[in-house]
């Protein structure tokens, strides 16, 4: 080992040493950190969980194949709670410990909090889950996302709506976080630009309480249809809360839910709804080693697992082909090259969103999701 990489290795240890039971990697000097912002605690602690094991397994194989332009990869994780304050000092965190390439974060409130401080100091985040339009519209150089946006997500859902239940008295309901608030919002004008209005719109107070009083609030306006643009926790109990009081509407979702804790939460009731989720990537012949290895571990890889290994497959994929670790020459090659991912071969346009297909429509059934016919 040189001198100059002997001292690097010194004053990388001390941040690494926790990162490296995640890749079983020996305790040694690796040579390039990359950090994933997910959130390990809060409501949305499943889509967490799924976007960080699809980037450890990501991590694994890339480095069995030789890491980043032959350097290895070790992973910084960090709990943001999909909280926009706590998602800054995730942020700040990595500009500190000098950090350049992140996957992360997951909710749409943290992405756009932490993109602010990682576009000021060069960073390069890829996210797996955001959906916020705004995160990518801003044109920041180095932000990126492997998802939908919810503008599109928007559209398919009141596609739908408008398709389906044409006739039918719904309800648009949000839970007042940031997310929920806007989806719901741009489903409403969606479809009243269709020439549908809705019989209610409304937000209410997540909780058992809450939802009981909500559930007998449209059972009572004989509300045929309920779409929800809340969490997987938030809806698998409101759900099951309505069934439980007698009323079983066809409810609607987003790819909030796209995970098993909904279904676990929900129960029985969760049969039949309906969900908004990215293309599923386990059917794509591209992901079928990634999905056999998950399942191997007995692991299914559901919901944004895919989307996470996707997320730092592609950074290693622009790094490796540009022979750098510099975040903005990354930056500049996923914008002007394609790449062969597990969601196909992909490129990022001008504002940072994948090419690849955007959002379908999925049912519930016997506890796991399938494309709706």
């Amino acid at each position: 080992m040189s001198v100059r990489a002997g001292r690097r290795c010194i004053r990388l240890v001390g941040r690494m040493a926790a990162c490296l039971g995640l890749l079983g990697i020996a305790p040694a000097c690796a040579d390039v950190v990359i950090g994933v912002a997910v959130p390990r605690s809060g409501a949305y602690v499943g889509v967490g969980e799924q976007v960080l094991r699809g980037v450890q397994a990501a991590a694994r194989d890339a480095n069995a194949r030789g890491g980043l332009d032959g350097q290895t990869i070790v992973l910084d994780v960090q709990d943001d709670a999909c909280d926009s304050n706590k998602a800054v000092a995730v942020a700040n965190h990595y500009a500190t410990a000098n950090v350049r390439l992140v996957v992360g974060h997951v909710c749409s409130n943290a992405s756009l909090a932490a993109s602010e401080v990682y576009a000021a100091n060069g960073t390069l985040m890829i996210t797996a889950a955001s959906v916020a339009a705004k995160l990518t519209d801003r044109g920041l150089p180095t932000i990126f996302r492997v998802c939908g946006r919810d503008d599109d997500q928007a559209k398919l859902s009141a596609t739908v709506l408008a398709e389906r239940f044409r006739d039918k008295k719904i309800a648009i309901l949000n839970d007042l976080t940031p997310g929920s608030r806007n989806l719901a919002a741009a489903t409403k004008e969606n479809l009243n630009r269709i020439g549908i209005n809705e019989a209610i719109a409304t937000a209410f107070s997540a909780g058992d309480a809450d939802d009981a009083a909500l559930a007998d609030r449209l059972k009572e306006a004989g509300i045929a249809v309920a779409y929800y643009g809340g969490d997987a926790r938030e809806m698998g109990r409101l759900v099951r809360i309505s069934a439980e009081r007698g009323f079983k509407p066809q409810w609607f979702g987003t790819s909030a839910i796209a995970t098993q804790e909904f279904a676990t939460i929900a129960g029985p009731a969760s049969n039949g709804v309906l969900m908004t989720f990215y293309l599923d990537p386990r059917r794509k012949p591209e992901a079928a080693a990634v999905v056999a290895a998950f399942k191997a571990e007995g692991v299914e890889p559901e919901g944004s697992a895919i989307y996470g290994y996707a997320a730092l497959q592609a950074l290693v994929a622009a790094g490796t082909f540009a022979h750098t670790m510099d975040s903005k020459r990354i930056a500049a090659t996923l914008h002007a090259e394609r790449f062969d991912l597990v969601l196909g071969s992909v490129g990022f346009d001008a504002k940072g969103d994948v090419t690849a297909q955007g959002y379908v429509l999925y049912v519930w059934n016997d506890g796991t999701f399938a494309y709706a016919k």
